[in-house]
């Protein structure tokens, strides 16, 4: 009698953050209940302190660029603050605009300085880093505004620029952020379409914000222990859309939708798109469905996913170098393909 043969157990993984990462939260937990138990509240000022000390502990490599220059965007109506890093200024490279994360409310071009840095290096191209408006003192669509104004005088800026620093460039253009900088990036690319003036090649978002009316299943799935948390995603949108109703109401509701890039219109017009995505994110699923829309509608993109990473992931660079540097190098052979 033979014996039967039976079907290998296929077992599903089980995924956790990176031992560096879970290490990190367990202190950072317990800074938290510390502070929390002496009448710790949520401010602007200590959400920016907060993202500051972050990047500025874990982020400390500071690569030398050749050309750094902080100059203010060219244009009729309004001024806003740029900083421009130029890898080669003696060759013609492309110009990839940057929008730093902070949930609308925090960071810097001072905060962000290295990661700008190393994003002009690994991807070959000048990058434009944008002082936006930040919330509550400057609600929605304050940094829309900015982000857009950037955009739509961008050659005259660099033509005043270079002219003074003598430095080459090439006529196209990339967008890239990360969080609520990767929300006014594919926001701007949305509003591109139907502005003949403003040709974006590429856009890459990192963690992304894109849907602000939380309603995908991850904000749910990790709004409790991964650091950025659901009830702090929900302040952030409060200050940002200045309704302080959580978006319950219709009106807020509406308004919170329609700036939602993950409900916006998709044309031929939309330019590729990389989206980079984290397991343990409450963002990660709109970022899923995101690129789902854009394929459906024709549009090429593509999804890099870490299964071991938590939000800002790249603001903590000391502690998972490697996934770090694997942004970097994909979104260069991402732009540059």
């Amino acid at each position: 009698m033979s014996k039967a043969s039976s079907s290998p157990t296929i077992s599903t993984p089980i995924l956790s953050p990176a031992p560096k990462l879970q290490e990190w939260l367990k202190h950072f937990y317990a800074g938290m209940e510390v502070l929390k138990q002496r009448g710790f509240k949520l401010t602007p000022e200590n959400a920016r302190e907060g993202l500051f000390n972050l990047t500025a502990s874990l982020v400390v490599d500071k690569p030398d660029i050749s050309l750094v220059v902080d100059v203010d965007a060219n244009g009729q109506n309004s001024s806003v603050p740029l900083r421009v890093y130029h890898p080669a200024p003696n060759e013609p490279l492309p110009v990839l605009i940057y929008y730093h994360g902070g949930g609308h409310m925090a960071g810097s071009i001072k905060i962000y300085d290295p990661i700008c840095r190393k994003m002009a290096l690994a991807t070959d191209h000048i990058v434009v880093a944008v002082e936006y408006r930040l919330t509550p003192e400057f609600p929605y669509p304050a940094g829309v505004d900015d982000s857009y104004y950037v955009a739509k005088n961008i050659w005259s800026t660099l033509e005043g620029l270079s002219s003074f620093h003598k430095f080459k460039y090439l006529e196209t253009l990339s967008l890239a952020g990360d969080s609520a900088g990767g929300a006014l990036a594919a926001t701007l690319s949305h509003l591109a379409q139907h502005d003949k003036e403003i040709k974006i090649s590429k856009q890459a978002l990192i963690y992304p914000s894109l849907d602000y009316t939380m309603s995908c299943p991850s904000f749910d799935e990790n709004g409790v222990g991964y650091m950025l948390e659901k009830e702090k995603i929900e302040w952030y949108f409060e200050q940002y859309f200045q309704d302080f109703e959580g978006g319950k109401d219709i009106q807020s509701s509406e308004k919170r939708k329609s700036a939602s890039p993950l409900f916006m219109e998709i044309t031929p017009n939309m330019p590729d798109t990389l989206v980079v995505s984290a397991q343990f994110c409450p963002l990660r699923d709109e970022g899923f469905e995101y690129v789902k829309r854009l394929k459906q509608a024709g549009i090429y993109a593509e999804n890099l996913h870490f299964d071991n990473m938590i939000h800002a992931f790249l603001n903590m660079e000391i502690l998972v170098p490697d996934e770090c540097k694997r942004v970097y190098e994909k979104i260069g052979n991402f732009l540059n393909g």
